[in-house]
């Protein structure tokens, strides 16, 4: 590029490159979908369209950014994990943000009349905001997903509280609301059951956990592998030849992306599948 007088508003640039050795997790959020989820009257507690709608466009994020091994997903929200060796965008937060949130946007507007058949959108159309944090060991990535997990199940316990006082039990919000001050888990079940026959254990999984979305390789028994204190010891990628590379890339792009409804806290969801955390694809099911 040409140097001119006008060059000099590059030095205003400054660096927001993102720690090295750290698990990045980019998390999106709805902007305004409290406002947006009323414009299109979203079923309460839970729309189904929306959240498949926004499993949908995580799934085509992870389909164009190899780099994520897991995301999670609840309500208007997705946190998108990027392994600690990974180098995208020279690990600048700028770049990583601004890329998951503009594709998922785009997304979501795009498979929008997929799930919304008979509304369409106008504006002020859907929008999402995002921010990248870094999380230096496993533990602290895993404690940040159960966080979310946790979060999704006690939110769902009330909101299906909440609305079934609302629209079974004739209540008012306010009214609603003051019943269900100070209340504990127990309390919210008990009201459930003993009022309005709702066993909350039968409500679908993905209200009660949130959507976790990953490659699908066959999975392990618990037990042979030690990924966690692997991936924590782990400071660079792993020296590969272009072939090993090449032949990684191709097994992740041959590996279905599912969107699964399962308990994240546990152990078993992470020692069974191993790759989640060693940045190495497994194998690669046959087909039945």
């Amino acid at each position: 590029m040409a140097n001119s007088k006008f060059e000099y508003v590059k030095q205003f640039e400054q660096p927001d490159n993102l720690l090295p050795n750290t698990w990045i997790v980019v998390r999106i959020d709805g902007r305004g979908f409290t406002k947006f989820a009323n414009k299109y009257a979203f079923e309460k507690p839970n729309d189904k369209r929306a959240l498949e709608l926004m499993n949908a466009a995580a799934r085509a994020v992870m389909g164009e950014v190899q780099d994520i091994t897991v995301a999670y997903g609840v309500s208007d929200e997705y946190s998108f994990v990027f392994h600690k060796t990974c180098s995208l965008f020279e690990r600048r937060a700028s770049k990583l943000v601004s890329t998951i949130v503009s594709t998922f946007t785009a997304y979501y507007v795009h498979y929008w009349s997929t799930y919304f058949t008979d509304t369409p959108l106008s504006a002020p159309l859907p929008s999402f905001d995002g921010r990248a944090v870094c999380y230096p060991t496993v533990q602290n990535l895993r404690d940040y997903m159960s966080w979310r997990q946790v979060d999704c199940h006690i939110n769902n316990l009330y909101n299906t509280t909440h609305w079934a006082l609302i629209q079974l039990g004739g209540m008012d919000g306010t009214e609603a609301e003051m019943t269900l001050k100070g209340t504990y888990a127990a309390d919210k079940n008990e009201i459930l059951f003993s009022k309005f026959s709702i066993n909350y254990n039968n409500e679908p999984e993905m209200y009660k956990k949130g959507s976790v979305v990953f490659r699908d390789y066959e999975l392990v028994e618990p037990g042979t592998h030690n990924t966690s204190i692997d991936a924590d010891h782990l400071a660079e990628p792993v020296q590969q030849s272009k072939t090993q590379t090449e032949n990684d890339r191709k097994r992740r792009a041959k590996a279905r992306i599912v969107v699964e409804h399962l308990d994240i806290i546990k152990d078993d969801f992470w020692n069974r599948r191993p790759w989640l955390l060693s940045n190495k694809p497994g194998r690669v099911p046959k087909e039945p």
